[in-house]
């Protein structure tokens, strides 16, 4: 079937590749000059930066990463007109919206302009119209997802029923008497709710549609789920950026939101991977409240080929595919990512590479394996750089060299293959 306007949000959806990748470039370049003027950190880290020449993404990648990992650090300090948020937000404190509190703790704000977090796009695609009653399930409680959903839903002219998390028993009651059109929150307790009503013997049909995040999708309880009448949807967003991707067919991977740059990592790095590898997710938001620019989500994904069979032009990440921060501890030191790149990087032969930790009896082993050309192997070379290995991170290693192509596309600089059960 054709699509219609009435299938996309707005036009940006349907834009041409090349003319998304230029207005998003042109806003770049005026958030970056916007976040030195506003945001004490970034006046500071991007003092050296002429926002004018940040026109492609290799200016772009030649900016200093911010890693999600040292949120709470940054956020310890930092002008008290931006506590808690280390002076990153260009908003002060008190003209925000809200302020939310994220396990570790991590402070993240909201300002005040409508569905600041980006949602309506995601809900959109989802199948979500104005008039629809949606029961939203994420939480309310400190964290911002509730309302991330919320103010999404509010902007395409939706109700919403406040559910959040647990009591499982007045979900049921509410969805029946409400008669909710679809839900908001994590596949797992939709099924629990599900599975509740039809232990109560009570009528949840009502239910058509739901959009879920915030842990994975198994393909077998998307099935149950349309199996009991459900359209689901998934999309990935963070409490730091907001919406960042979405599906709008099942298994078709995530569109990049609009408002976002995305570019795929080495972890521990502030270098791109090469087309199709996978990689950290760093996304540049051009929200100028929070103007994040490279925040590295430590999250790992791939970004696929091709646009969506949708008829949105968007580029699409493959989906979550692990953790980025692989640090691992071994013979009693911590490995960093960063520290594996830091071997790699002095020592030209090497393409893909990973630290692989395992144990010969009791004893930790640590060998680090690196896709080299058969004309540039060499035991001066293995040398070299097990020497380099001790310097960085104090330990001795084994290096193997493997033919390019040997190592899996991961996204994994340090493997454990140690058993800690």
């Amino acid at each position: 079937m054709a699509s219609t306007m009435s299938d996309f949000l707005d036009e940006l959806e349907t834009a041409d590749p090349e003319a998304r990748e230029r207005r998003q470039f042109a806003a770049l370049g005026e958030q970056i000059a916007h976040a030195r003027r506003a945001a004490p950190a970034f006046a500071s880290a991007l003092a050296d930066v002429d926002p004018a020449v940040v026109t492609d993404r290799a200016a772009l990648a030649r900016l200093p990463v911010i890693r999600k990992s040292e949120l709470m650090e940054r956020q310890k300090a930092g002008p008290d007109t931006h506590r808690p948020f280390g002076g990153l937000t260009a908003l002060e404190s008190g003209r925000l919206a809200r302020i939310f509190v994220s396990p570790g703790p991590i402070y993240d704000p909201e300002g005040r302009r409508g569905d600041w977090w980006r949602m309506a796009r995601a809900l959109w695609a989802a199948g979500f119209r104005r008039g629809d009653i949606i029961h939203n399930c994420f939480s309310y409680h400190f964290t911002p997802a509730g309302m991330m959903l919320e103010t999404g839903a509010h902007e395409i002219g939706c109700a919403v029923v406040p559910a959040g998390v647990g009591n499982t028993e007045q979900q049921v009651r509410a969805i029946a008497d409400i008669r909710p059109t679809g839900y908001v929150g994590t596949p797992s307790f939709l099924k629990i709710i599900l599975d509740k009503g039809a232990e109560l013997g009570t009528d949840l049909s009502s239910l058509r549609r739901a959009l879920v995040s915030g842990e994975a999708l198994p393909a077998a309880l998307r099935g149950e789920l349309a199996g009991r009448g459900l359209d689901v949807r998934q999309c990935y967003a963070t409490a730091d950026l907001g919406l960042i991707a979405y599906e709008s067919i099942p298994d078709a991977g995530l569109i990049l939101d609009e408002w976002v740059i995305v570019e795929i990592l080495r972890p521990g790095t502030g270098t791109p991977v090469a087309p199709g590898e996978v990689g950290e997710v760093v996304v540049t938001t051009l929200n100028p409240d929070y103007p994040l620019i490279r925040f590295a989500t430590g999250d790992l994904s791939l970004l696929l080929p091709g646009t969506s069979a949708c008829g949105r032009t968007g580029p699409r990440l493959k989906g979550w595919m692990g953790r980025a921060d692989q640090t691992t501890k071994i013979r009693g030191l911590f490995v960093h990512p960063s520290q594996v790149a830091e071997i790699a990087r002095r020592h030209a032969p090497v393409g893909r590479y990973r630290l692989v930790a395992g144990r010969d009896g009791t004893n930790d082993t640590m060998e680090f394996r690196a896709e080299v050309a058969l004309g540039d192997r060499s035991d001066g070379l293995a040398a070299a750089i097990g020497e380099t290995i001790q310097a960085v991170t104090k330990l001795r290693a084994r290096v193997a060299f493997v033919d390019a192509g040997n190592l899996p596309n991961d996204g994994k600089v340090i493997e454990d293959t140690r058993s800690h059960g």
